[in-house]
């Protein structure tokens, strides 16, 4: 359980959004640099953003090679996360499996897979007589329009549930002392002589000598408080839940030429996500466009889950980049570092941002493992081009 804590006058580090990314900083500052004086602001409720709207799946298959190694590393904090912090966030590796559907499609699987063999990452490019034993209810022609040639295998993928990655980190890092402020929003960010002083929240000013911009979904709304601009859209990347039926897909499935991903969890019901949609915005609510394209991609894959219901639906907010990768790091302002910019990456990175970006703030230099994603990059033309690997495998 949370504790209520009255507000400091000063603090060493405010973390601005109490999302999975803002409270893995904070644990990782604590326990691994030994740092406590922190603040997690939360406008709302921990975990009430994208932590809470995602489709929790895990995978680390990218398109370069910063980026495979940085997921890989994600990827191998969350296997012991549990046991690290007491708490069960029910790991399921099922394996990630993404479709290809046309030869372009095809090559650059190959490509991705290839990629990640050179960073010792587990994964293939199977032909559809694999795919079709490892998902038996898949129909391989795809209705007549996009017939499965073959995709992408990595076994190490999965999923994890969201909220206990949320409460697990909230908790391990309220224990070692770590403030979390519920319902406080940052309203304004102090800066002086080109470095931060402090922010504003309506229950009073804080001091505080550094300042770290966690907070998904609005990263361009809160680095503006400090007059930082970012290269970002901000776009609604929405999902659906089914009612449950009967166990038969043991893995998640994403089809990289009809934009749809989906997997089955322990209690049946199958969880839906699709591309995000075509124009900036930041509403959460659904739509029935989204339903109905949803609904006509899956049943080229799976005809037989024609007369199963829907039963909700949601949206997240993504930060999206002109390459698709995140921005981790400083910022002109002295003092105002960034976590922002994971489009539909967010959740699956936030144990390797956290690790990463505490070490920077402990020693003053980033590691190596996280260099690729500074701001400065965009100015120098030093893209990562991750986009060709988001398909829809979020």
């Amino acid at each position: 359980m949370l504790l209520t804590h009255q507000l400091k006058e000063s603090y060493d580090c405010v973390i601005v959004g109490g999302g999975v990314h803002g409270l893995a900083l904070a644990y990782y500052l604590a326990r691994n640099h030994g740092l406590t004086r922190i603040a997690v602001f939360e406008r709302s409720y921990i975990g009430s953003g994208n932590s809470g709207r995602n489709t929790a799946i895990l995978r680390s298959n990218y398109l370069t090679a910063e980026g495979v190694r940085f997921y890989a590393r994600s990827l191998e904090l969350y296997r012991s996360l549990a046991d690290e912090l007491n708490f069960n966030a029910l790991h399921d590796p099922m394996g990630h499996l993404t479709l290809g559907q046309d030869l372009g499609s095809c090559r650059r699987l190959r490509w991705r897979a290839e990629m990640s063999k050179l960073q010792g990452v587990d994964c293939e490019f199977v032909d559809a007589a694999e795919v079709k034993k490892l998902v038996p209810a898949i129909d391989l022609d795809g209705d007549g329009l996009h017939p499965v040639l073959g995709a992408l295998w990595h076994p190490p993928g999965g999923t994890l549930r969201h909220d206990a990655v949320v409460w697990g980190y909230a908790r391990a890092a309220s224990a070692l002392g770590v403030e979390i402020h519920q319902q406080t929003e940052v309203t304004g960010i102090a800066t002086a002589g080109g470095r931060v002083s402090g922010v504003e929240t309506p229950r009073g000013h804080v001091t505080a000598g550094l300042v770290v911009n966690c907070a998904a979904g609005s990263a361009s709304r809160v680095a503006a408080l400090a007059g930082v601009s970012l290269p970002i859209v901000t776009v609604p990347l929405q999902a659906a839940v089914s009612e449950a039926v009967q166990p038969f897909l043991s893995t998640v499935l994403a089809s990289d030429a009809l934009h749809v991903y989906f997997y089955q969890t322990p209690r049946g019901e199958l969880v839906f996500g699709a591309s995000t949609d075509p124009y900036p915005s930041y509403s959460s609510r659904g739509s029935l466009e989204f339903l109905e394209t949803l609904a006509t991609s899956v049943l080229q894959l799976i005809p037989r889950l024609a007369d199963v219901k829907i039963l909700r639906q949601w949206a997240g907010i993504c930060d999206m980049t002109p390459d698709g990768a995140p921005i981790i790091g400083r910022t002109d302002v002295e003092g105002f570092l960034l976590d922002v910019g994971w489009g539909t990456y967010g959740f699956k990175a936030a144990p390797v941002a956290g690790e990463s970006l505490a070490a920077l703030i402990a020693n003053g230099r980033p590691p190596d493992i996280v260099q690729p994603f500074s701001l400065d990059r965009f100015a120098a033309g030093r893209m990562v081009n991750e986009r060709a690997a988001s398909s829809v495998g979020h």
